[in-house]
């Protein structure tokens, strides 16, 4: 199976224009409108704002199972630097009289384009299958609030139950190969904001005050035995400090710290290990600086382990083997990072697959591999797929891991390479 090239140069039109236009987490309005003209026409049924931004497309041909395919459309607080033609110089207001910059450095106008291709390509060839195609476009990916808020807003009381939930994520790997992984892929993701308290006052007699700012130094130095100390050496675990701020002048001890914490693991049992023993420092060494009150810890963000449902991943991975070659389909380690496309099939109970596709030229990426580096990764100023290969893979991973799914048609070819 092959993508013609008069809807490839579609696409690649359309993914210029998502990566020219971001819009952050709950704002991709102009982006959603994109995917609904651009899938107007080949008899979906689309319905736009579901929880929020969100777009689904449901393509009804005939009996057989409900497939669902998931893309993520919302950009990140980032300046591009990637000196492209259409790189993104927007910034948008941040709330406080200031502007912020936006850029596509996830990949996931790429995400959105690809399924808009793959929904035209089911579209086109609909003689070859049957069964119902649900493309759910989700927004806010990156606050790992979408899916729930799509789930909230009735998205399967509204439209048609999947039997299964396949999305993909491009990344630093060559472009035109695929990797996945089985069982635990991407881990957990939870965040905490916490506030100390101290009691201010003049930075030359500190003996009069409770300082924050050595407290939250404390705080953020024992945070790191935790990994270290208290998670077994066969298991992972992250504890990050992403954010420390305290005071306004040099010569004044302020009244509160406040650090954002965030942690990846990758079973319940370690989450809950983890969060018990950051809320136990934090309280500790604010009782040992003889803090006046109590610390505040709030967990904000949190996202589920991500599951590539073993039996599911061998039986779609057969199939992108069977289509891409072997020697393009790698096996990889889970990794830290965090998705929340696993709150679909969690909240259905039905298998999540989820696979990586290169966007990096091959060049680049055994150029940078012999220096013992990476090329620009995910959430890097730098990071932007190459625009081919990566746009026809993704468009052909989709299609080809939705026909091993859905139901052929007597007498028609299968691209997934199934009998």
């Amino acid at each position: 199976m092959a993508i013609d090239t008069p809807l490839l140069d579609e696409l690649a039109d359309l993914y210029r224009a998502l990566h020219r236009d971001p819009e952050l987490s709950g704002q991709e309005h102009a982006t959603a409108q994109r995917v609904v003209t651009a899938l107007t026409g080949v008899g979906a049924e689309i319905t736009a704002g579901v929880g929020g931004t969100g777009v689904v497309a449901v393509l009804r041909n005939g009996d057989g199972p409900v497939v669902m395919l998931r893309a993520d459309m919302d950009a990140l607080p980032v300046r591009e630097n990637t000196g492209l033609p259409y790189a993104s110089s927007k910034t948008v207001p941040d709330g406080s009289g200031g502007q912020v910059p936006v850029a596509h450095a996830c990949g996931h106008d790429m995400h959105t384009a690809a399924l808009v291709g793959a929904v035209q390509t089911l579209a086109g060839t609909r003689k070859q299958w049957s069964g119902t195609v649900l493309a759910v476009f989700q927004p806010a990916e990156e606050l790992v609030s979408g899916a729930r808020a799509m789930l909230d807003d009735g998205l399967f009381e509204r439209f048609p139950k999947p039997s299964v939930v396949l999305g993909q994520h491009v990344g630093p790997l060559p472009a035109g190969v695929i990797g996945f992984g089985t069982g635990a892929i991407m881990a957990g993701n939870d965040a905490a904001e916490v506030t100390l308290y101290g009691r201010g006052g003049h930075g030359s007699t500190p003996e009069h005050t409770v300082d924050p700012v050595v407290m939250a130094a404390a705080v953020v130095l024992r945070l790191q035995t935790i990994v270290a100390r208290e998670v077994p050496s066969h298991e992972q675990a992250v504890v990050t400090v992403g954010r420390l701020h305290a005071g306004t002048k040099e010569n004044i001890i302020p009244d509160t710290a406040e650090l954002g914490i965030s942690i990846r693991t990758y079973s319940p049992e370690r989450r809950a290990a983890v969060q018990a023993a950051i809320e136990r420092i934090v309280r500790a060494e604010t009782a040992a600086a003889a803090a006046p009150r109590e610390p505040d810890v709030h967990w904000t963000v949190s996202a589920p382990v991500l599951i590539s449902d073993p039996a599911a991943t061998e039986k779609t991975v057969d199939v992108l083997r069977t289509h891409f070659g072997p020697d393009k389909v790698w096996p990889l380690p889970p990794l830290s990072a965090s998705e929340d496309v696993g709150v679909f099939g969690n909240a259905l109970g039905v298998p999540t697959v989820f696979w990586f596709w290169g966007g990096v030229a091959m060049q680049t990426f055994t150029d940078a591999f012999a220096k013992g580096e990476l090329p620009p990764t995910n959430h890097s100023p730098e990071f932007a797929p190459v625009l081919e290969p990566t746009l026809a893979t993704g468009v052909e991973a989709l299609t080809v891991a939705a026909r091993a799914w859905l139901a052929d048609r007597p007498g028609t070819p299968n691209p997934s390479g199934r009998g």
